[in-house]
Parts: C-alpha cells; structure tokens; sequence
C-alpha cells in the first residue's frame, strides 16, 4: 500500500490522511461440498503519498488545492494574500479534516465522481465547482470564487487527484459521516451546554469564541458561534448533522471513528447547545434554501415545513415521530 503523507514548509502542518475500505471473503468451494459463507468485513487502511503528486503543471495545481484545504484563510481569507473571499479566518480542514480525507469526517475523497448531482437544499443539479462555493458562501461567509480562478482549478484538480486513491472495486468506509442513534426525547441546548463546558469550552472558548493564531491569520480552534462562526443553513447547523461529525472526531485528542468519546445523546446534545439561536448570535442570511418542502432536511429548523410538527421540533426533535410522519406519506426523510 501506498501512504498519503503530507509535508508543507514554513511553519505549516503535518497531516496524514487516510480512508478506510472493506475487502470481502470470496465464497470457498470444495470437492465435497459448496458452502457459502458470510462476507467478511475487513478495515483496510488506505494511504497515499504527497509524493506522488505529478511533477507538471497538474501537480502544481493539485499543490496549491492541497495547501487551500489547510490554509484558506491564509490565501483567500478576509486578509488572503491571493484574494480575498472569506468573511471569517476558518479553514476548510476545521470541518473536512486532513484536507477532506479523513472518514467520517465530511470526506471529500469521493466527491469528484459524486458531482454533478442534484441538492434538495438548492433545489437543482450543482457542479463541484458550485458546491466549493456553497461553503465559501456559507461557512466561511464569504464570497464566490470566479469558476475559471486559480483557486477553484486548484481546488478542483486536488479533488479529482484524492479521488485517484480510491478503489472503484470495493465499497468505501468512511466517506459519511458516523450515524447516530435518535434518542426519543429531544436534544437538550441544557444538557449540551454543561457538556460542552466539560469538553469543548478549553479549545472553543467559554462563548465559542475559538483561539485565534499568535499571527491572527486564522485558528488554532475554530470559533462555534459568534460574527466569525458559520452562517446558519450551513450542515453544521443541523443537530443531527453535527452531532454525527462529533461522534467520530471530538474532543479531538480523545475520540476516533471506531472508538467515539461522546454518546450518541452526548453529541446530539452539545450540537443543540451549540446551534441554540436563542443564544449565540451567527452572521445573518437572507436565503435559507431548499425552495421544494418535501425534500428539506428534517432537522432543518427554517419553514414551512411539508408536515405538522413544530420549529422546535424540526430543530431540537424528537426526531422519530417527524420520521415515521414523513415515511407515512411516502416521502423520504434526510438528515
């Protein structure tokens, strides 16, 4: 196997990045008898080298989307020193972890043969170059970047250069992100703040405020909430869509996909307290999508809504009446 290592220069990080694929137990035959046996399912842990990027102007290109993954506020932020687009110092590997290649950890390594692909939340087929912008726009509460810009190709061309890893004969692991399981009551803002004063408050800050670099270009930890925070409509806005990337990643010193820290009821938790607009102010939109009501996220907590059940009820939960509603009617609910 090959592994994906990666090595930047003056003074930024180290990340090694990594997905995880299944191998299945082919059936064993005898001359007596044929048994079929069950699949096993074996972990095996792919890993690519920065090395292996192409030494042409592709490569060069593949580099800096590397480099825009792990440093965006230093090139594009309010700041950047190639534009400036952002409207806060985040970084696109605050969310998508290891430059997108960590699983369950909103894993970008499928997304060049994902896209173009049709979003309830837009209403319409997107194309990546598209969806690299709905989180400029959205997250990052900036502005769109030109399609033909340096940045986009870059960041297009690292996406179809991650996506070279991936093995188009074996099912992949990790691509989304952990399920949790829908407790029956409703995710607590309550509870989710003592939790978060246990857990996340000394990277985040005790107002969610994050800690800012000594050189003010961008965060150590992010911020959670607050004028530099995520707009709401991003995913990470959603409890259950948060509460998901909690589970496999945070606190990010104690959990790991496959031995998570918090309980399903934990994360879902600190993400209500976290999300609770009641409290912590965020940027201001206008637009908050998904124009069809039938295909919005149930945990989308803007209406109208296709069903009976509450804005709160869409926010917090619980979930499983607004499921089994939606399933009633023949509809398909997301989250």
């Amino acid at each position: 196997m090959k592994k994906i290592r990666r090595l930047v220069t003056g003074g930024f990080v180290m990340a090694t990045a990594a997905i995880v694929f299944y191998s299945c137990q082919s059936n064993v035959k005898s001359a007596e008898k044929e048994e079929k046996k069950e699949p096993v399912v074996t972990a095996v842990l792919l890993q690519a080298d920065s090395a292996a990027i192409p030494n042409d102007k592709y490569g060069e290109a593949v580099r800096y989307g590397q480099e825009l993954m792990y440093n965006t506020a230093y090139y594009i932020g309010p700041e950047g020193i190639n534009g400036k687009y952002l409207g806060n110092k985040m970084n696109c590997s605050n969310c998508h972890q290891q430059g997108g290649t960590k699983p369950f950890s909103f894993n970008l390594m499928l997304s060049h043969e994902h896209y173009p692909q049709y979003r309830a939340r837009e209403g319409h087929v997107l194309t990546l170059a598209e969806r690299v912008n709905n989180c400029v726009t959205r997250p990052h509460n900036g502005r769109p970047l030109p399609l033909d810009s340096k940045e986009m190709v870059a960041f297009l061309s690292y996406f179809r250069w991650i996506n070279s890893f991936v093995p188009k004969d074996k099912p992949s692991k990790g691509v989304k992100n952990l399920e949790v399981t829908l407790p029956d009551v409703a995710a607590s803002p309550e509870r989710g703040e003592k939790l978060y004063v246990q857990h996340c408050a000394r990277c985040h800050g005790a107002e969610g405020e994050g800690q800012l670099r000594n050189d003010k270009v961008t965060y150590t930890y992010p911020p959670l909430w607050g004028q530099y925070g995520y707009q709401p409509g991003s995913s990470m806005h959603r409890v259950i869509k948060q509460a998901q990337w909690l589970k496999a990643n945070m606190p990010y010193d104690k959990a790991t996909w496959d031995k998570p820290f918090l309980s399903d009821a934990e994360a879902m938790d600190i993400a209500a307290f976290v999300n609770d607009d009641s409290r912590h102010h965020r940027p201001d939109v206008k637009n908050f999508d998904y124009p069809h009501m039938e295909e919005k996220a149930i945990d989308y907590d803007k209406g109208p809504f296709a069903d009976t059940f509450s804005t709160a009820q869409h926010k917090y939960g619980p979930y499983l009446p607004v499921i089994d509603y939606w399933k009633s009617k023949g509809w398909k609910p997301s989250y």
